[in-house]
């Protein structure tokens, strides 16, 4: 029988209001394990190459693991993934809270949804049961506002809900996925397939017992391991005291915080937006995810005659605080805490949409812009960009033009704006600046999903005696932060597939190696209790190198390969000022490096997976793909 798992796949046809029941065999759950890998093999299956990522041929997958929902700290993650509206390649974006857990709890490991349904609905999984049901009710309410009615119409407080706003519904290429309002499925548009689908939220309430583990007393006894571990470590001891808006002053401190649109680096006005900042005037309690006791969430509340600020919101991370504060030139804390609490209200990437307001602000600096309404929002106007951002969620004005994303709105726009329209494959960036630590960099550029920073570890931590962290996977010397040779792709590889392991086994970044507590044996301990699977270091990270392949392999049917794994100009323009001062990344010697990675990676010139590479990994079935 399973153990972690449920071996059951719900399938949603909402042209037909059907629902089927899959059973994989145990095989399959070892072949594809979970998240972005499981999601990835439904759609190579389903989604067929050129579909409308808006359109009812798009496949919305929901994905945990075998290991989401065990009893231990920064297993809470799952994956929702589909075509990007974004990117028109493939979309994957995370999540961690507490609908992981509970979609797992109610019996299911995973829900894959087809079609459109003809009027607006939304699923209810519990205790081993599905169905639709009419969301007419919720229908153009916040997130808050449906979690409010769907509470009552179920009479259960304790049902967990992933939800579309006012984003989702009006398909914006930057809207998410919130669950429980505080935690996002952020990136690459998936909230917007789900408006796409008709489908308002995905409901779930179980019991937690219902797992069965195959070792449960070395299921507690890890448990209780981990929780002492956080409790000794030094970077939980500072996630837990301060959350990710401790980075602000880091980042910043490093010269790496992007600042008016990435023009410069460094924000001369940190100590407004930062940690101390936050927890000054705005900072209410600590937040958490499932059974997680590093507890670095922050969660604010604010009561003024300017605005409320509701704390059932939670309150910025590092790249919130960023992409609102210094790319905006914003140093108003209050401010930036709203513009969040409006992102998970209507549901859109904090970090996309700070992005497109960012790039506005620089277009009408330049006089690319026209007044709208009769104003020009520029660098540093807070209201302004409050109200650009509710212009953006309703897709009115302006706001339906840059609600596409920063590639497609200035060629919409056009008459210069593409030199300030910073993408890549269509996604915007977030707040890393790579010139500081090139193996983000790689990352950004060779993302499947486009200008992602949580690609692979940034390998800060790694250099000097930090290396030792990182002996496990063969890195024995020093990582060189700067370099982008033969020798710095090779470490990035290595780093990148255990980045790529947390998003198949649902795993936190802030728990796992090599930098916090749960190490990759320890990864390998876990998931053997929980499973009762003979499982090694070795099949994870292979079953990480499918999950690549597959990705790539979809993107390669839409059309992308060599000339879409880049960065943007300005990264190949010396810094202007700041401790990267003078500091650009080569442009040539960055594209030799990158086909030196395709060579790593078992690719051909052009970006393709080969067909030995394939049949190596067990995925000879897409060897004609």
């Amino acid at each position: 029988m399973p153990h972690g798992y449920n071996g059951r796949i719900l399938h949603v046809d909402l042209n037909q209001g059907s629902l089927t029941v899959e059973e994989p065999p145990e095989s399959f759950y070892r072949k594809y394990m979970g998240g972005g890998l499981l999601a990835s093999y439904y759609m190579l299956k389903e989604i067929a190459p050129g579909c409308d990522p808006l359109g009812p041929d798009n496949v919305l997958i929901f994905a945990a693991s075998v290991m989401t929902g065990a009893p231990f700290s920064g297993m809470s993650r799952y994956t929702v993934a589909a075509k990007s509206p974004l990117t028109g390649g493939f979309g994957e974006s995370e999540a961690g809270g507490y609908f992981g857990p509970e979609m797992k709890f109610a019996g299911f490991d995973a829900v894959v949804i087809k079609g459109k349904s003809a009027k607006p609905c939304y699923l209810w999984l519990h205790h081993g049961e599905a169905e639709l049901r009419d969301a007419g009710g919720v229908w153009g309410l916040t997130n808050g506002e449906t979690r409010d009615k769907l509470v009552e119409e179920l009479g259960d407080s304790k049902i967990r809900i992933a939800s579309i706003g006012k984003a989702g519904e009006n398909q914006i290429s930057m809207a998410c996925v919130i669950n429980e309002l505080a935690h996002a499925n952020g990136r690459t548009g998936m909230g917007a397939v789900m408006g796409s689908k008709n489908l308002k939220a995905v409901v779930a309430r179980g019991d937690s017992k219902s797992l069965e583990f195959a070792d449960p007393e070395e299921v507690k006894a890890l448990s209780k391991w981990h929780v002492k571990a956080i409790k000794d470590h030094p970077g939980h001891q500072a996630f837990n005291a301060h959350g990710t808006s401790m980075l602000v002053e880091a980042v910043n401190g490093g010269g790496m915080l992007p600042t008016r649109n990435w023009q410069q680096s460094v924000f001369e006005d940190t100590a407004k937006i930062n940690a101390a900042a936050l927890e000054a005037d705005l900072l209410k309690r600590p937040g958490t995810c499932y059974r997680c006791a590093v507890a670095c969430k922050r969660i604010v509340e604010h009561k003024s005659e300017r605005f409320d600020i509701e704390a059932r919101y939670g309150g910025p991370e590092y790249e919130t605080l960023a992409s609102f504060g210094s790319l905006c030139g914003v140093s108003d804390i209050a401010a930036i805490c709203k513009a969040h609490e409006i992102c998970n209200a209507h549901g859109m990437d904090t970090i996309s949409a700070g992005s497109a307001i960012a790039f506005a602000m620089e277009c009408w600096e330049k006089g690319i812009l026209e007044p709208e309404d009769g104003r020009r929002v520029t660098f540093g106007d807070a209201d302004g960009m409050l109200w650009l951002l509710e212009k953006i969620a309703g897709r009115e004005g302006i706001g339906g033009v840059l609600c596409l994303g920063v590639k497609k709105a200035a060629g919409i726009i056009g008459n210069g704006a593409e030199e300030y329209a910073l993408h890549i494959k269509g996604q915007e960036i977030a707040m890393h600046d790579p010139r500081g630590k090139t193996g983000v960099a790689f990352g950004m550029a060779l993302s499947p999903t486009g200008a992602d920073h949580i690609e692979s570890p940034h390998e800060l931590a790694l250099a000097g005696e930090g290396v030792r962290l990182a002996h496990p996977l063969g890195i024995v010397d020093p990582v060189d932060l700067k370099a982008t040779d033969a020798r710095k792709v090779g470490v990035f590889r290595k780093l990148q597939l255990t980045f790529t392991m947390n998003n198949t086994l649902g795993l936190c970044n802030f728990v796992t190696g090599p930098v916090f507590s749960l190490s990759y044996q320890k990864i390998v301990e876990v998931l053997r209790a929980v499973t009762g699977w003979n499982a090694s270091l070795y099949e994870i990270l292979i079953a990480c190198e499918r999950a690549q392949c597959m990705s790539r392999i979809f993107n390669n049917r839409e059309g992308f390969g060599p000339k879409d794994d880049r960065l943007f100009k300005r990264l190949h323009i010396p810094s202007p000022k700041g401790p990267l001062e003078g500091l650009a990344i080569d442009e040539a010697e960055f594209r030799s490096s990158l086909d030196a990675y395709y060579q790593l990676a078992g690719w051909d010139s052009e970006g393709r997976p080969t067909p030995a590479k394939l049949a190596d990994l067990e995925l000879e079935w897409l060897i004609e793909a």
